[in-house]
């Protein structure tokens, strides 16, 4: 009988589904989407249980797909967005309806409060948490204690996204090193939980779950749970990681030098290597692979698929709803539009940091802008500025990963981004390397999963048959006749974000003045 594996996807915005044969093809996927709250500006929140329930959904969707034969399934593994704080009870108990995501910012006053005790440089060095570190685990424990202290005196445990939906499936309380190097308080080298911080933190290092290899089977599916869902007993789950090391490893990111990009609402530029790539400027985000010591370091922008959004929404409405009408893909409209203006954009350059920045760039408080605009400019320049701005951002973010390490001259690109020739071009211009694109780009993480639970029950030795799986569709090599106009455009854009940077506190306290 052929074997199959379940692999589960819970982003952001909902959990994508697949089922892969043990050659590593996909044989039916789905998306079931699930709702953020924003009840506060800097409080975003998901409900536990609309994870349990778009992981049930999906599971019984792709079961009743014609390719899948619910028998050949032998093991499930889940990837899960990053930073999570979901408390239980001593019974396992569910002790919150709704828990703070990975970009909740609520504990800024507990992050500053333990740093007015604790080294922040330091802390950074150990953990190689690199995003605002109001958003890591640890300081939304902190928050916890301060605002909800009944709920913190019942609090037994703290896991994560996949790790919650992991218990629910066998019952059983454990994590990964790849979620557990993003609680704020997990030693990278040493491989373990930093008592040191915890202590300082005041909190028992009991409060985390055990940590495992990713590939370690957590348990079997609860046999209620198979009948439930129609699962033979016996399918089993392993533990699986977190988001960005299971997006890289599908992206065929875990050897040393290996390089992906990640075009999405945010988008990522990671490597892979031996040693966690630390930097006091940059602050590049590490998290422990899931590949066993390998480390994935990244930076980044937060707002690309978001500012690229907010200007169809905002700027270029009409060509959302003729697209619409057309039954086209607006997107591929805009990029054609983008195509009517020259490289360079006339000189228009787009800084997207709408959402704010990293901390490279400035932190929270920085906003992007279009610098330049002149009478000449029209709509295409618009556009064309936007893709460019988005690419060069990353560009920033590359050169500074080639200053600390070896990246390689190919760079896998996946996400929604990957889709379009015209963005691999503006990408492979101005990264000049070239962008591979391959038959697995919407799929990385789901893949990076699913060879998690293939390796885990023994179907695959290793993690290579990845790399044959990623055919190139296409080779974008970068354009000689490009360098003079994208240097250019680079020297301005490092000038503009300066520029932004300066103007972020005056900017600040307009927003309040104004708010």
């Amino acid at each position: 009988m052929s074997v199959s594996v379940m692999a589960f996807d819970l982003g952001t915005g909902g959990v994508k589904a697949a089922v892969f044969r043990s050659d590593g093809v996909c044989i039916a996927e789905c998306i079931v989407p699930y709702q953020t709250f924003y009840p506060s500006p800097s409080r975003h929140e998901q409900r536990p249980l609309d994870w349990w329930d778009s992981v049930l959904k999906s599971l019984r969707t792709l079961l009743a797909e014609p390719a899948v034969d619910a028998q050949s399934v032998r093991a499930i593994a889940i990837s899960g967005h990053s930073l999570g704080c979901v408390p239980l009870s001593d019974a396992g108990e569910l002790l919150q309806e709704f828990t703070p995501i990975w970009s909740d910012g609520r504990a800024e006053q507990e992050a500053e409060a333990f740093f007015s005790k604790t080294d922040r440089l330091g802390w950074y060095r150990r953990t190689g948490n690199g995003f605002p570190a109001s958003l890591y685990t640890l300081f939304k424990v902190l928050w916890l204690r301060r605002h909800e202290p009944d709920v913190f005196a019942r609090t037994r445990t703290i896991i994560g996204t996949k790790d919650f939906i992991n218990y629910r499936l066998t019952g059983r309380i454990l994590t990964d090193h790849s979620y557990a190097s993003g609680t704020g308080a997990y030693d990278l080298q040493a491989g373990r939980y930093c008592e040191e911080l915890l202590a300082a933190a005041e909190l028992d290092v009991g409060l985390f779950p055990d940590i495992v290899a990713s590939t370690d089977v957590v348990g079997e599916v609860l046999p209620d749970v198979a009948a439930m869902l129609g699962l033979l007993r016996g399918v089993v789950v392993v533990a699986g990681g977190v988001d960005n090391s299971c997006m890289a490893l599908g992206a065929c990111t875990f050897a040393e030098g290996d390089a992906f990009s990640s075009m999405g609402s945010s988008s990522w530029l990671t490597v892979s290597s031996s040693q966690p790539l630390l930097d006091d400027r940059v602050w590049p985000y590490v998290f422990a692979h899931v590949v066993p010591g390998m480390f994935i370091s990244a930076t980044s922008i937060f707002s690309s698929g978001t500012s690229l959004n907010w200007v169809r929404d905002n700027l270029l409405p009409d060509i959302a709803e003729r697209a619409a009408a057309a039954g086209r893909d607006v997107f591929d409209e805009l990029f054609q539009m983008a195509l009517a203006s020259p490289r360079g954009a006339h000189g228009l350059v787009f800084l997207p940091a709408l959402g704010g920045g990293t901390a490279f760039e400035g932190g929270p408080a920085v906003r992007g802008g279009f610098v330049g605009l002149d009478l000449r400019h029209d709509r295409a320049d618009v556009m064309r500025a936007t893709l460019e701005g988005i690419a060069l951002g990353l560009r920033v973010a590359l050169d500074e990963l080639r200053r600390m390490t070896s990246v390689r001259a190919e760079m896998i690109m996946v996400g929604g981004g990957a889709r379009s020739a015209i963005w691999r071009r503006i990408f492979a211009d101005v990264f000049g390397c070239t962008i591979l694109k391959t038959g697995i780009h919407q799929q990385a993480t789901a893949l990076g999963a699913a060879a998690l639970a293939l390796v885990g029950i023994g179907a695959w030795p290793d993690f290579q048959h990845i790399r044959a799986l990623h055919v190139a569709e296409n080779r974008t090599d970068p354009d000689p006749e490009a360098v003079s106009v994208y240097d250019a455009a680079l020297n301005a854009y490092r000038l503009a974000a300066g520029q932004q940077l300066a103007l972020s506190g005056p900017l600040s306290a307009l927003r309040d003045l104004s708010s």
